[in-house]
């Protein structure tokens, strides 16, 4: 029956058929090596009212003993791949060397390729690195792999609770002095700094720095958190749990019941969705919910599409370039500073306006346009300084002459 299946599974549902048909016609006695709540098939038959079990010694037990360890996740090999990892654990059923590979792959992306483990076959007990669990002489139904739990200073690899375990290390009474007397407004900024840091990793296309930052995001996020834990009021499970259900309730396209045709259908339910969820009854509620915090550009433009989502008319380009206008020609005849701040925030949230109606995003946009007179300006003072020049003593035509070039070769 194992050689006529096709994987794991098939063998599983095969063996279960054949054992039900013959439970049909007679008392049927099942015998597997380990424990029967370590076997597939064992486990379909034992939801069953009419079977009997007489359990045996578990294979992740006696592995488990001779490794020397106690209170262990046990997992059959063939589980390994998706299961949430944790140790100390103990892998069975390691019956050949692809199996043995597959699970190898699985750990040490979990605890790293040195991790220390222990190769368990029949009564033979071998002391491994994680990296050699497929590399041994011999495999069989006997064998399995353990892996002690790792103090975390010797850890390569670590989780989200290790992650934890290190900030509330820094916050205890004997921490790090900097880290215990930090408040929400003393690393505030660092949340905004942090964000910038990965928006530029991700222009720059930079995995490894994408790596990096997108690591500072989180720490800023779990400080404020155990901030608030250590108050009593949510902890990471909590902030977890409300993401969590946060993307399952406003997807109700994928895990519910409505349905949305492509990425503006899905955008629009997530809206509808999301109003529901945060009480929101009227769109001045969504309105006035943009951040306080987001640059002047970006609010802008936030505040402008919910505005339309509310039935505020969207306006197209040709009125909102006749304002535009207009409100270009009331800059350029104000007599004093309060004049030229009215026209020109008319100015900014027309040109708000403007790219909404674009589909471009204004902030990201104009964050280009400064990036490249960055470039520009420090291609054009470079050729001045080729040419012996100063670059604040320049006239206006050599100024223009240099830029151009400088621009033409940007």
């Amino acid at each position: 029956m194992y050689e006529r299946s096709r994987s794991y599974d098939t063998l599983t549902k095969n063996i279960v058929r054949t054992l039900r048909r013959m439970g049909r016609e007679g008392n049927v006695c099942y015998c597997v090596d380990g424990s029967p709540a370590e076997d597939r098939s064992a486990q379909e038959l034992m939801k069953q009212k009419n079977v009997a079990v007489v359990d045996g010694v578990s294979k992740a037990s006696a592995a488990a003993a001779k490794a020397g360890v106690g209170n262990y996740l046990a997992l059959s090999a063939y589980d390994v791949a998706g299961a949430k990892l944790v140790l100390p654990l103990v892998v069975y059923d390691l019956a050949d060397k692809a199996l043995a590979g597959d699970v190898k792959l699985a750990l040490v992306n979990a605890f790293g390729d040195e991790a220390p483990a222990v190769f368990v076959r029949g009564g033979a007990v071998y002391n491994i690195a994680l990296y050699e669990a497929d590399r041994q002489k011999e495999y069989d139904a006997t064998c399995a792999l353990v892996v002690p739990e790792i103090p975390l200073l010797e850890k390569k690899r670590f989780d989200l609770e290790d992650f934890i375990a290190i900030l509330k290390r820094l916050r205890a009474p004997d921490g790090c002095p900097w880290d215990r007397v930090q408040t929400h407004e003393s690393i505030r900024i660092n949340a905004i700094e942090e964000a910038y840091e990965l928006v530029d990793a991700i222009d720059a296309d930079d995995p490894a720095k994408m790596c990096e930052e997108a690591g500072d995001v989180i720490m800023q996020a779990a400080f404020h958190t155990l901030i608030e834990e250590e108050r009593g009021n949510f902890n990471m499970t909590d902030v977890l749990s409300e993401v969590c259900l946060k993307l399952i309730t406003r997807h109700t396209h994928v895990f519910g019941k409505d349905a949305a045709a492509g990425a503006d259908g899905a955008l629009t339910v997530w809206e509808k969705n999301k109003m529901k969820e945060k009480h929101q009854e009227t769109y001045s509620d969504s309105v006035n919910d943009v951040p306080e915090g987001f640059p002047a550009l970006l609010r802008a433009q936030k505040v402008r599409k919910r505005m339309e989502k509310g039935g505020w008319e969207r306006s197209s380009a040709a009125e909102i370039t006749a304002r535009l206008t207009a409100s270009l020609a009331q800059f350029g005849a104000a007599k004093d500073k309060a004049e030229a701040e009215t026209a020109l925030s008319e100015i900014l949230w027309e040109c708000a306006a403007l790219g909404r109606t674009a589909g471009v995003e204004c902030e990201q946009v104009l964050l280009d346009r400064a990036k490249k007179a960055q470039q520009d300006y420090t291609a054009f003072e470079a050729r001045v300084r080729a040419d012996g020049k100063d670059v604040t003593a320049l006239t206006p035509e050599e100024r223009a002459r240099y830029m151009g070039e400088a621009q033409r070769d940007s």
